[in-house]
Parts: C-alpha cells; sequence; structure tokens
C-alpha cells in the first residue's frame, strides 16, 4: 500500500513538472515568435525603399538589371541620364530617341537602328553594337571605349569629341570618320582622331576590325588623313 501511494506520488510530481516545462517552452516559443513578427513588420518600409533604389539604379549595387528592350519600338522618346547597363536593345527601334548623357556599359544594342538617335556624352563602352544602324546618330562627346561595332553603318555620325579607344570598327568605316573625325572628349582627355587610329598615330590599318579579310598582311599605315589610296580607300601591297 505504501508502495502504490509513492508511485502515486511520484507520477504526480512528474506530471506536474513536465506541465511546467511545456508551459515555460510555450510561453518561450510564443515571445519568439512575437518578436519575429515585430521585427520583420518594422523591417517592411526599409526593404521597400531598398528595392526601390536597386530598381531605380536598375539592379543591386547599380550594376544593371539587363533591361530587356529587344526589339522594342523606342523611336522618338526620351531616356535621357538613365541606367541601362547590362541592358538588351536587339533589334530595338531606337530612331530619333534622346539618350544623352545614358549609361550602356556592357549593353546589347546588336541589329538596333538608331538613326539620328542622341547618344551625345552617353557612356556606350564595352557594348555590343554589331550591325547597328548609327546614320547621322549624335556621338558628340560619348565614350565608346572597347565597344564592338562590326559591320555597323556610322555614316553621316556627329563624332566630336568621341572617344573609340580600342573600339572594334571595320576599316571602311574608319576611314570614312578619320575625314572628319575632331575634338576631344572631355571626361576622358582623348583626343578623337587618335583615338580612331587616324594620322600619324601609327595605328594598323588593318588591326581593328575582327575580320581575316581586313586583318590579313600586308600590313599597312594609314596617311594622314586616314587613307592609304585617296581613290579607293584601300592599302594594297606594292
Amino acid at each position: 500500500m505504501l508502495v502504490q501511494i509513492q508511485k502515486s506520488e511520484i507520477h504526480q510530481t512528474l506530471g506536474c513538472c513536465s506541465s511546467v516545462e511545456s508551459n515555460t517552452w510555450k510561453r518561450i516559443l510564443s515571445a519568439a515568435m512575437a518578436a519575429a513578427i515585430i521585427a520583420s513588420s518594422s523591417g517592411l518600409p526599409a526593404m521597400a525603399e531598398l528595392n526601390k533604389f536597386e530598381a531605380d539604379t536598375r539592379g543591386e549595387f547599380g550594376i544593371g538589371s539587363a533591361a530587356q528592350f529587344g526589339s522594342a519600338d523606342l523611336s522618338k522618346t526620351v531616356h535621357s541620364n538613365e541606367n541601362f547597363r547590362r541592358a538588351n536593345f536587339t533589334s530595338a527601334d531606337m530612331r530619333e530617341s534622346d539618350f544623352s548623357g545614358s549609361t550602356f556599359n556592357g549593353a546589347y544594342l546588336e541589329k538596333a537602328v538608331a538613326y539620328k538617335a542622341n547618344f551625345s556624352g552617353a557612356d556606350l563602352s564595352d557594348t555590343l553594337m554589331d550591325r547597328m544602324v548609327l546614320n547621322e546618330a549624335n556621338l558628340t562627346n560619348a565614350v565608346l571605349v572597347r565597344s564592338v561595332l562590326t559591320r555597323s553603318d556610322l555614316g553621316g555620325a556627329k563624332i566630336e569629341g568621341a572617344d573609340f579607344s580600342d573600339a572594334v570598327i571595320d576599316l571602311l568605316q574608319k576611314q570614312a570618320l578619320c575625314k572628319y573625325a575632331n575634338g576631344t572628349n572631355p571626361l576622358t582627355g582623348v583626343d578623337t582622331r587618335k583615338s580612331l587610329g587616324c594620322g600619324n598615330s601609327r595605328r594598323n590599318a588593318y588591326g581593328s576590325p575582327s575580320s581575316p579579310l581586313l586583318s590579313a598582311p600586308p600590313q599597312r599605315l594609314l596617311g594622314r588623313d586616314g587613307f592609304c589610296d585617296e581613290k579607293t580607300g584601300l592599302c594594297d601591297a606594292k
């Protein structure tokens, strides 16, 4: 009888302790959840502001959001002083649009039509501008360092103060630009003619285009006005 009473007392004690521990853990868990909810709710405005900031700067840390404008109709629109880093403008219609002062680092503009578009003061460095139409485009004081302009048409483009350093440009386009290239880029301090390899910079006439035909020997140097032969514009071996 005594043993049964003792067992009963032990069970009651253990049950009491278990109940106390369970209640304690419930209180701790509830407090933790409440704290988490308060913390998350208090951070919502800050998170919203951060997201808005990233959207405004086109991506985290301002490195671009790869915005998509492929085949888009952007003709006669105004996008001056905007951030288009790493954006895609493939085959976009950019005719007579204003992109002055905008940033295009690492953007894709191949096959885009930018007839009479305004890129004055724009940063077009490290962009892919292959087969792009840039007839009469305004590239005044633009930075086109390391840009790829193979098979692109720059006929009549305004290039005063533009920096084409290390840009890949077809020979005939380069020679045409050298006819009237002038000015110095206000940002890089590089002379436009020198960046194109015009004059007596002794830059190889065949060195820029990524074409086996134009890169083949014999190697000749551009003349003072960017031509080896004023009639044909070619640098044939003699």
